[in-house]
């Protein structure tokens, strides 16, 4: 345990005596010193035990007052007064004692024949052996945490050799904050507890941990894994030095037990990989198709798929060779997605990576948790004998995926603003400019470009574009014929309307309104 000022205070050989303050007793005492300094705040960082003659206080009851209040605000454990015949003082000023037992500052007394460095040795002696004895139970609880890790009983007995040591509550779960082992009382609901603290750790990878108050206490969040996050351990307890000790020595043996069971779970990987090539084959009867996805616990519902081109380079805070761990982060970025999607269908086809997901997943979400700035096709939801379709249609998007710097759905592909969005603002202005601009030379309140946005957006409904604009039929007939003869377009031509038509396109998408 931490030496305490009453400790300190039972030390037989200082002989040191209470004066006031008692109520302090059990502060923690870091250092001692001697000082006769009025404001020994400067020199302080907490936990000290000041000695001092008072030589320089005098006796006036304001500086007695600002002196306390300096030891006060700098922590101080306690204040040591030195009493004797060829001393400042003979005994504790009265205004000294009050003011100390008021704000509860231990006020301890030595007499003349006692030095100063005699306090400051027995600290040191005192703190120097909580230390070896801090050592000692550190040594023991790591023999026996290393002990539980060799003895094959998995995260489980980790953490039952951790609370029998700390008796702290502990919690492992996955990337995806799902739990995978825990041991004390409060562990089943610090995951609930502690979510924001969590994905804040989570944001950052192997390099995040954080810490927090939560209604079961203080929790500890770190990140587990070696070359790549696989999951997170969650310690509720009190940050003491020997837990903060003992903690890591805990992350990198939960952390070794993760990669273990990484690499235990690639035979199931590869299984699901050939089950997700036989359902891509694309010659599958309805019934054999939905008995496959049934093998993986997915429903029989519709299903889409995802392709994601996986670049070389090194994750955030890793430096990597380019090339030859290409194939590594490729297999290690489809070993994340097996994980996280439900079923686990998910294959490596080159730098490819290709997987097959319920209808309602969020894929946003697992792209940008996964596979953040990556290129992604995703395709539409089909029945799951037509998966080679919608597998066919994800590849189809990475080129689009790569111009545009984010995933592409296929419910864009067909869009002509998906097309026009791989122009630049610059390119689109142009072309927009170069077939709209007699409009907008002669039409300086943009009745022309408002008349020819609607009649071609009621496909050149005469009734309906004058209902829509309040005018009258033969107004709307003048206007487009006047467009006819400034853009030289013959208005009958569906290449001349979708000519114009694309440039207003091309223009709202340049400008973004």
């Amino acid at each position: 345990m931490p030496l305490t000022v009453r400790d300190l205070l039972a030390i037989p050989s200082l002989h040191l005596a209470l004066a006031a303050g008692g109520k302090g007793l059990s502060r923690t005492v870091e250092a001692a010193y001697a000082s006769e300094v009025t404001r020994p705040s400067a020199w302080m960082e907490g936990g000290e035990v000041v000695m001092t003659t008072a030589l320089l206080l005098g006796a006036d009851p304001q500086d007695h007052a600002a002196y306390v209040d300096d030891l006060s605000r700098a922590r101080a454990a306690a204040l040591v007064l030195g009493l004797g015949p060829s001393l400042p003082l003979q005994h504790v000023p009265a205004a000294l004692g009050d003011l100390a037992e008021q704000c509860g500052l231990p006020l301890l007394t030595i007499p003349e024949g006692v030095p100063p460095a005699a306090v400051t040795k027995a600290v040191f002696d005192a703190r120097a052996a909580e230390e070896r004895r801090l050592l000692e139970r550190t040594l023991r609880t790591q023999r026996r945490l290393t002990a539980a890790a060799a003895s094959g009983d998995g995260l489980d007995g980790l953490l039952r050799a951790w609370h029998l040591a700390t008796g702290m509550a502990a919690v492992v779960c996955d990337v995806l904050g799902r739990p995978l082992a825990g041991v004390g009382t409060q562990a089943p609901t610090v995951l609930a507890q502690a979510a924001e603290i969590l994905e804040a750790v989570a944001l950052r990878g192997l390099r995040g941990s954080a810490g927090g108050d939560i209604p079961s206490g203080r929790v500890q969040v770190q990140p587990l894994g070696a070359a790549r996050l696989r999951g997170f351990v969650l310690l509720l307890g009190t940050d003491s030095t020997e837990s903060r000790l003992l903690s890591s020595v805990l992350v990198s043996l939960l952390s070794v037990e993760l990669e273990r069971r990484h690499l235990a779970d690639e035979p199931e990987r590869r299984r699901r990989a050939a089950l997700l090539a036989r359902l891509f084959a694309g010659d599958l009867a309805a019934g054999h198709a939905e008995a496959l996805l049934k093998s993986v616990g997915l429903g029989t519902g519709p299903i889409r798929a995802v392709a994601i081109q996986a670049q070389p380079g090194p994750p955030p805070g890793a430096a990597r060779a380019e090339g030859s761990n290409r194939r590594e982060d490729v297999l290690a970025l489809a070993a994340d997605l097996a994980l996280a999607v439900p079923g686990g269908l998910v294959r490596v086809i080159g730098t490819t990576v290709e997987a097959v997901l319920p209808e309602g997943t969020d894929v946003t979400s697992l792209l940008t948790r996964f596979a953040p700035g990556r290129p992604a096709g995703i395709g539409p939801a089909v029945t799951p004998q037509h998966a080679a379709l919608t597998l066919r249609q994800a590849i189809a998007l990475l080129p689009a995926s790569v111009e545009l710097a984010r995933p592409v759905m296929a419910t864009e592909a067909g869009s002509v603003r998906l097309l026009l969005s791989l122009g630049s603002p610059a390119v689109l202005a142009a072309f927009a400019d170069t077939a709209l601009a007699p409009l907008d030379t002669a039409d300086g309140d943009g009745e022309l470009i408002e008349t020819l946005r609607v009649w071609l957006e009621t496909n050149g409904s005469w009734a309906e574009t004058s209902a829509l604009l309040g005018l009258h039929r033969h107004t709307v007939q003048n206007r487009i014929a006047k467009i006819a003869k400034l853009t030289g377009r013959q208005m009958e031509r569906c290449e001349d309307r979708v000519d114009l038509w694309l440039a207003l396109q091309a223009r709202e998408q340049a400008t973004g309104h």
